[in-house]
């Protein structure tokens, strides 16, 4: 592999089995992400997109294919070899965080470090220093309920970080985050993709989260279907404009079965109150931007 490639993907196929059914998520798909590169990760729900991270961050195998993170081949890593890849290689952040809710933010960011069995002072140390870098020293003590959700995800990023790792893999990072704690939890990650080098590869719906990549690939039916500059097109406004049209009737979709869920008692009065805001507020983003390209709902 070339020292300039941090990823390589080849020839990957990824076939689900559910009872009789397969379904195949990926259908040989093929990418490269430069080390230091930020890529962005857009199409369709079902498109494979999160299928293709996990297998590249070593928390699923694939059928059939190649994948090589910094020369490591994936494919041939026993279970017990991937975790090991994975606790020395990869940070993930995910949409919900992932935060012990008994921990104070500190302890969270700790809680990877001391599983590897680094000395007391040298984690302090590391925690007061990301903690910093995401901006949030002074919530140091607070529990996850205690933080915004934008607090939330930044702790969540440093403690992605916690051990250092060299790739950094995001799914859907701001999809729980109003606009304004998106955009701040984008800047950190960017921050981090440049000023630490990290590569950085993210998987999103959010059109104004793409355009803060190096680069963005879309992914259609389990391929690559296009690789551009943030600032093109993806693949022509109405293929790009059928994606956020899907992915906004999915939403609307969403929040009616949250007048269900709320009927029926399954969800509090609060919990409907917070869902509901949150799937609104994408929405209006996914509207905007439909708006922007003249494509009418």
């Amino acid at each position: 592999m070339s020292i300039r490639n941090a990823v390589i993907v080849r020839d990957l196929i990824k076939v689900y089995r559910l009872g009789m059914l397969e379904v195949q998520a990926l259908r040989g798909l093929s990418m490269n992400v430069r080390k230091g590169e930020m890529v962005a990760l857009i199409g369709p729900s079902g498109s494979g997109k999160s299928t293709l991270l996990n297998i590249i961050g070593g928390l699923d195998k694939a059928t059939a294919g190649i994948v090589k993170v910094f020369d490591t081949d994936l494919t041939k890593l026993s279970p017990a070899q991937l975790v090991t890849f994975r606790r020395n290689t990869v940070g993930h952040v995910f949409q919900n965080m992932n935060l012990i809710p008994t921990l104070t933010a500190a302890e969270n960011v700790e809680l990877p470090m001391t599983a590897l069995g680094i000395h007391a002072a040298e984690r302090a140390e590391r925690v007061q220093e990301l903690v910093g870098v995401v901006g949030l020293k002074e919530r140091m003590g607070h529990k996850p309920g205690e933080l915004s959700g934008g607090e939330q995800q930044r702790i969540a990023l440093a403690t992605a970080l916690a051990n250092d790792p060299p790739l950094l893999l995001a799914d859907e990072p701001t999809g729980e985050l109003d606009t304004k704690n998106a955009t701040i939890v984008i800047e950190y990650l960017r921050k981090v993709n440049r000023e630490f080098g990290k590569t950085v590869i993210m998987v999103t719906h959010d059109p104004r989260t793409a355009r803060m990549a190096d680069r963005i690939l879309r992914i259609h039916d389990g391929v690559v279907e296009a690789d551009v500059a943030p600032t093109a097109d993806v693949s022509g406004p109405a293929d790009y404009g059928e994606m956020l049209k899907s992915r906004l009737s999915e939403i609307n979709s969403s929040i009616a079965g949250l007048d269900n869920q709320f009927r029926t008692g399954s969800i509090s009065g609060d919990e409907y109150v917070e869902r509901q805001t949150r799937l609104k507020r994408t929405a209006k983003v996914l509207g905007e931007e439909l708006h922007r390209l003249g494509i009418v709902r």
